[in-house]
C-alpha cells in the first residue's frame, strides 16, 4: 500500500480549482483518490449546507475526469467535511490517494489507511448503541483493509456520520418510533458519542462489557484515545477513516498523535509531531514545518468552564456556540506551532479522550 497525500486551499465551498490543477498537472491520478477531509466555511450545525455543497462540486470535478456519475464518486470516495473556520482556520481539503506498494517494504512502519461504511442508520438508532456496534463493526473491517495487524499502531479514526433532521425526526414519528432527541443541534452529542465508543470498543480500548453497561454522551469515563467523530445532516450512514503505521506500507509519510489536554496546549501540538517523527525546534524552521502534511484535531471548552485556572465564557456565551469558541482558540494555537493554518479542527468530543481532554493527530513526511 502507498498512500500519497496533499492539501488545497479553498476559495470557497465549490471551489475544486486546487485539486483541479493538481490533475491537470498530472500530480494526482483521480482514479486513485480514495478520501478527501476538509474544512468548510459554514458553522458546523445542523444546518451547515456547505458541506453537502462541496462534495457535490467535488463530485462533479471527479465524475468528468472518471466518465462516472456524481452518484457513483460518492460510493467509491469517502468525503468528510467539517464546518466552521473561526478565527485564522483556513478552508481547506486533504486530498488521500492509495495506490500499490511501490517497491518492497523496508521494513520500517509507514503510514496506512482503511476505509469502510456503516449500513444506512435510520432515525431512530442514531446515537444508539446499534450505532456504536455499526461503527465497530466496520473500524475491525478498516484495520484489516489498512494492513494494521496492532491496535497500538492506529493513530487517528475518523468517522463522519448522519445526525436528526427534521425530516428524519418526522420521518421517525410517522413510524412511532422514538429518536434519542427531538433536537437536531443536540443530536450532534448522541451521535458523535456513539461513534467515538464504537471506535474505542472497534480497538479494544474498552470492553464489551463496559460498552453493554455505558450511557452515550453519559458515561464520558469510557472513550476512544484516536476517535475524532464529526455528525452531518448530508449522511445517511457512517464513513470511518482508519489512519496507522504498517510495515506493509511504502508511503512517504508516518502518523502520530497525542492528547490536548486543552484547547492552548501548544506542547500537546508538538507531542503529536514528535509521535509522527518530527521533533521541531524551539523555532520551527520552514525546512521542518514544511514536512507536516496534515493535522487532525477536536476541540472542547473546559468542562468547569476554565482553563489552567481562568474562567472562560465558552459554555455560558448566548451569542456563540462553544464549538465555535474553541475550533477559533485551538486552530490558533495550533497554526502558531505549524505556521500553517489549513488544519481540520473538530468541535465536540463526546466519548474522544477523558473529559476536557482531546485527540489530535500528525501526519509527517519522513
Amino acid at each position: 500500500m502507498h498512500i500519497n497525500v496533499h492539501k488545497v486551499d479553498m476559495a470557497s465551498p465549490s471551489d475544486v480549482s486546487g485539486l483541479a490543477a493538481l490533475i491537470d498537472a498530472g500530480a494526482v491520478d483521480p482514479a486513485t483518490i480514495i478520501a478527501l477531509i476538509g474544512k468548510t466555511e459554514g458553522n458546523g450545525g445542523a444546518n451547515d449546507f456547505t458541506r453537502g455543497f462541496a462534495t457535490l462540486s467535488y463530485q462533479l470535478l471527479l465524475a468528468r475526469h472518471l466518465a462516472i456519475s456524481p452518484e457513483a464518486i460518492g460510493e467509491r470516495i469517502a468525503f468528510v467535511w467539517s464546518g466552521g473556520t473561526e478565527g485564522v482556520l483556513a478552508p481547506h481539503a486533504t486530498i488521500l490517494t492509495r495506490t500499490p506498494a511501490q517497491g518492497a517494504p523496508d521494513g520500517s512502519k509507514r503510514l496506512a489507511l482503511g476505509i469502510a461504511l456503516t449500513g444506512t442508520i435510520a432515525p431512530e438508532l442514531i446515537g444508539t448503541k446499534y450505532h456504536a456496534s455499526a461503527v465497530a463493526v466496520a473500524v475491525r473491517e478498516a484495520l484489516v483493509q489498512a494492513g494494521i495487524e496492532r491496535a497500538e499502531d492506529v493513530h487517528y479514526v475518523q468517522v463522519k456520520g448522519p445526525l436528526l433532521t427534521p425530516a428524519g425526526i418526522a420521518d421517525a414519528d410517522q413510524r412511532g418510533v422514538t429518536t434519542a432527541t427531538r433536537d437536531p443541534n443536540a443530536s450532534k452529542a448522541f451521535a458523535r458519542g456513539a461513534m467515538a465508543l464504537g471506535v474505542a470498543l472497534g480497538l479494544g480500548e474498552i470492553t464489551q462489557a463496559a460498552f453493554d453497561g455505558a450511557k452515550i454522551a453519559g458515561d464520558l469515563d469510557l472513550y476512544s484515545a484516536v476517535a475524532s467523530t464529526s455528525a452531518g445532516g448530508e449522511l445517511k450512514s457512517c464513513e470511518i477513516l482508519l489512519f496507522g503505521n504498517s510495515t506493509k506500507a511504502t508511503s512517504p509519510f508516518r502518523i502520530g498523535h497525542a492528547v490536548l489536554a486543552d484547547a492552548i496546549d501548544a506542547g500537546g501540538v508538538r507531542r503529536a509531531l514528535a509521535s509522527a517523527g518530527l521533533v521541531l525546534s524551539a523555532e520551527p524552521s520552514v525546512a521542518e514545518t514544511s514536512r507536516i502534511a496534515a493535522i487532525f484535531a477536536k476541540a472542547e471548552a473546559s468542562p468547569n468552564g476554565k482553563i489552567r485556572g481562568h474562567r472562560n465564557t465558552m459554555l455560558s456565551d448566548a451569542d456563540i456556540n462553544y464549538e465555535r469558541h474553541a475550533r477559533a482558540a485551538l486552530g490558533a494555537v495550533i497554526a502558531s506551532v505549524t505556521s500553517d493554518p489549513a488544519i481540520f479542527v473538530s468541535g465536540g468530543t463526546e466519548h474522544q479522550c477523558a473529559p476536557g481532554e482531546a485527540p489530535i493527530a500528525a501526519i509527517v513526511r519522513v
